[in-house]
């Protein structure tokens, strides 16, 4: 689908008609006249809309796609974030965009053909930094999921290995590297990958690589002299979970040079939930042991005992193997860090330099 701004200029159409030659069958929409966020979504049945979705890639313009998060309630350092891409194609049945205003009334996937736009609101923004500071890819996207059609990544890590003190920090679930190795990155570019053991990804993330790619993917980059690290999110505690996690910390940890690992479990709000309780049934693991109760922050966790127990348990394991590794722990409430003596570790998690 084409909305307004998408074949502009020479440099975005044939950027659109490089994709769309490689989709021959697909359908093309027009609708040149309209912004991206104000286009139509299919009917009004939640998850018919959400894989319809999933399935239109849309081009468009984003004029304001670099913004400073401003989480409240929370611990979270809050950074600045960029968005060249919208919504994500894979498939994972927890999945917390579902719930963001902006995939709610547009949950297309899209691509915003004016990267080189993006990247000059990065660089004025950066020119006033004093230190090296985050601009983050993948707060309301995945950050490599459409490299292979868009390329994006060729242009994006040459561009903050040329700046100062800005440092790209991108976030996936893909293991399609191949943009990524033999670029010029000057360590200035950041790689993570959200990760689950293969038991918990079975049962949650479909249509997405397995871990045992992107650990694999993980190695590679960090042999091409990339900073590593990993996001175990969100950590899920089905029966027999701790040796679940241990088996995979025992068996990823040795592996990757991780620089730091940030754990998180589920903090939703109540949309995204909803969505995964059409898809899962309300008897999944997840929502079984779920506090209805929102937090502070609006969003839906597991309990603050459970949290706890969990978090201290990996971090126990995570010292066993690794006694010198930076853990973080993402979007938490100040209460958890309190409890596992963590006060410390506040704003030293992903997203962050």
């Amino acid at each position: 689908m084409l909305a307004k701004g998408s074949l502009d200029d020479p440099e975005r159409a044939g950027l659109v008609e490089r994709i769309c030659a490689l989709y021959p069958q697909a359908q093309i929409t027009r609708r040149l006249d309209v912004p991206h966020n104000r286009i139509d979504v299919m009917g009004t049945n939640l998850l018919r809309q959400h894989y319809e979705g999933k399935k239109t890639l849309l081009f468009g313009v984003h004029q304001s796609a670099l913004r400073y998060s401003d989480e409240g309630s929370n611990a979270c350092p809050n950074y600045w974030q960029f968005s060249p891409y919208g919504f994500c194609p894979y498939d994972c049945q927890y999945c917390y965009l579902a719930g963001t205003p902006g995939v709610k009334y547009s949950p297309m996937v899209k691509v915003f053909v004016n990267l080189p736009d993006i990247l000059a609101q990065i660089e004025s923004v950066a020119s006033r930094f004093t230190q090296p500071t985050a601009a983050y890819l993948g707060k309301l996207q995945d950050g490599l999921a459409l490299d292979s059609l868009t390329g994006y990544s060729r242009v994006m890590v040459p561009f903050f290995a040329r700046q100062l003190h800005a440092r790209l920090i991108l976030l996936t679930k893909s293991a399609n590297i191949d943009n990524l190795l033999g670029l010029d990155h000057g360590g200035h570019t950041v790689l993570s990958w959200s990760l689950n053991p293969s038991e918990i990804s079975a049962g949650f993330e479909r249509n997405v690589s397995s871990p045992a790619e992107r650990v694999t993917a993980m190695e590679k980059c960090a042999q091409a002299g990339y900073i590593v690290r990993a996001v175990l999110m969100p950590i899920i505690p089905v029966p027999g979970w701790q040796d679940i996690y241990t088996g995979f910390l025992e068996s990823l940890l040795p592996a990757v040079p991780l620089q730091r690992i940030t754990l998180g479990q589920i903090c939703s709000y109540r949309g995204a939930l909803t969505l995964m309780e059409t898809k899962l049934g309300k008897e999944n693991p997840i929502s079984r042991r779920l506090d209805r109760r929102r937090s502070a922050d609006g969003r839906v966790r597991f309990p603050l005992a459970l949290r706890v127990q969990v978090y201290r348990y990996l971090i126990d394991c995570i010292r066993r193997i690794r006694p010198d590794l930076d853990i973080g722990l993402c979007l938490e409430e100040h209460s958890v860090f309190g409890a596992l003596k963590l006060r410390d570790a506040v704003g030293r998690c992903n997203c962050v330099v």
